[in-house]
């Protein structure tokens, strides 16, 4: 394991104290044994910063940085700035990773691919979620060919806890401090910048569910910032990869579409009356969209009337769901 790189593991810590440990121990218990884990207390009120200190003194491969509360941007920020390893992956602090993970990826990384990725297990309770076997049927891909699959959430999705990143493909990369939402901003610029990615179908990473969770909150206007997310991409698309620009456009068209019938359900007033704005403004960009020959009649009847009357369109999806007639 000595001749092994080292990998600096991230963590952004908050008021997790009942979950912390079962986290810190599965990174602790990897067989990849050459890494480093930065915790990152991130003000928390609970007893958490003292169960990362403890762990500390147990393992001397973990450090921990304790901070002013500054959301988990930040807490990353300041985690890759201080990281050490020739390879970087983050992990949530409520989170589960399975004993050979990153002993799995690092394995399908060779000489030339910069990101690795597997699959992920969702879980909620005690019961922990049990690895594939296998050896995840691996493929290589393009950057371009990953950005497709990307935009249309298939592999290599906005998680950036599932996947192993050689550092040179981070540098220069960061997360937006203060959002609600910020991995969006950053995994489709991390597969732009690598030069192969590989995937493994398996599913080695336990994500866990739980009601307090950022996409189980109450819906709000900083869900928008996930158009913001997918107006930037489609910037960087238009001058990096214009093969993915329709395709960038029809996906934030749709997105733009999901949004409007969250604020037309759960928002009113003043807070509807701004969504409305940000989202008419994010939908001048993605429009016109061309019928696609990939996509179900049903996605381009949608893409059709989406065009026609964006407004109409959300609403009418809306009473179709309240009726049962749409899943």
């Amino acid at each position: 394991m000595k001749d092994l790189p080292l990998l600096s593991v991230i963590v952004p810590v908050y008021n997790v104290e009942n979950y912390l440990s079962l986290c810190i121990g599965s990174l602790a218990d990897q067989t990849y044994a050459n890494l480093e884990v930065l915790l990152v207390d991130d003000g928390s009120t609970d007893g958490s910063g003292a169960i990362c200190d403890q762990w500390a003194a147990r393992d001397s491969r973990i450090r921990v940085i304790h901070k002013e509360n500054g959301g988990a941007g930040a807490a990353r920020n300041l985690a890759m700035d201080l990281a050490a390893g020739e390879l970087i992956t983050f992990a949530d602090s409520d989170d589960y990773v399975l004993p050979d993970m990153y002993a799995h990826l690092y394995s399908l990384m060779g000489e030339d691919a910069d990101i690795a990725e597997c699959g992920y297990l969702l879980f909620s309770g005690q019961e922990l979620p049990r690895a594939d076997a296998g050896d995840g049927n691996p493929r290589s891909y393009s950057p371009e060919e990953a950005m497709g699959l990307h935009i249309r959430d298939e592999i290599f999705q906005q998680t950036i806890w599932n996947k192993l990143y050689r550092r040179e493909v981070l540098e220069g990369l960061r997360f937006p401090v203060g959002n609600l939402i910020d991995d969006e901003f950053f995994t489709y610029r991390a597969i732009g910048n690598a030069r192969k990615l590989v995937h493994s179908d398996r599913r080695l990473y336990g994500y866990r569910q739980q009601a307090g969770s950022v996409m189980h909150r109450p819906y709000s206007l900083k869900r928008l910032q996930g158009l913001d997310a997918k107006l930037q991409r489609l910037d960087y698309l238009t001058r990096e990869m214009p093969n993915l620009v329709e395709e960038g456009k029809r996906d934030l068209l749709f997105s733009c579409l999901i949004s409007m019938q969250g604020c037309l359900r759960f928002l009113n007033g003043a807070e509807l009356e701004a969504a409305e704005k940000k989202i008419s403004g994010i939908l001048a960009s993605a429009v016109p969209v061309p019928w696609s020959r990939e996509a179900s009649l049903k996605r381009n009847v949608l893409l059709k009337l989406a065009q026609i009357s964006f407004m109409g369109t959300s609403r009418m999806l809306n009473r179709l769901q309240d009726l049962h007639l749409l899943n």
